[in-house]
């Protein structure tokens, strides 16, 4: 061969080698620019929804208070209906029950208690001691 030709072959080897070396470098050097992509897209995504959310939320508060308002009408109008059926029968108001008498029908009751009769419930000074004891009871160790 001539001194011309393998000059050429030269340049052409090396020109190949460094297209490859490129190639490979930048397929190693773009693999987190990927990444980066996907995770902008991700978080696109995920923006999107929770716009969607707080799009369906805001209608979900506008429909219960709509249905919270035709309940306090629905109470309103049932009261006013008590009131004047109350009033075609003669009382001024419908009647309440008198809370105050309650307390006085109760007086014979006594109050509750947390221990039982004869007082050697849970709570009793002597609760698990042994009659033949007379040693102080020792506190507990914990």
């Amino acid at each position: 061969m001539e001194q011309g030709n393998i000059n050429w072959v030269l340049i052409m080897a090396c020109l190949l080698a460094g297209a490859g070396i490129g190639a490979l470098g930048y397929h190693l050097l773009n693999g987190g620019a990927r990444s980066a992509q996907k995770l902008r897209k991700r978080l696109a995504e995920r923006d999107r929804e929770l716009t969607e959310l707080r799009g369906t939320l805001s209608e979900h508060f506008e429909r219960a208070d709509g249905l919270l308002s035709a309940l306090l009408a629905n109470g309103r109008s049932l009261q006013q209906e008590m009131h004047d059926t109350a009033a075609h029968f003669g009382s001024a108001q419908p009647s309440r029950p008198d809370l105050g008498q309650a307390d006085e029908d109760n007086q014979g009751v006594d109050t509750p208690r947390d221990y039982a009769d004869g007082n050697r419930g849970t709570l009793s000074e002597d609760f698990g001691l042994k009659s033949g004891d007379n040693a102080p009871a020792q506190p507990p160790r914990y």
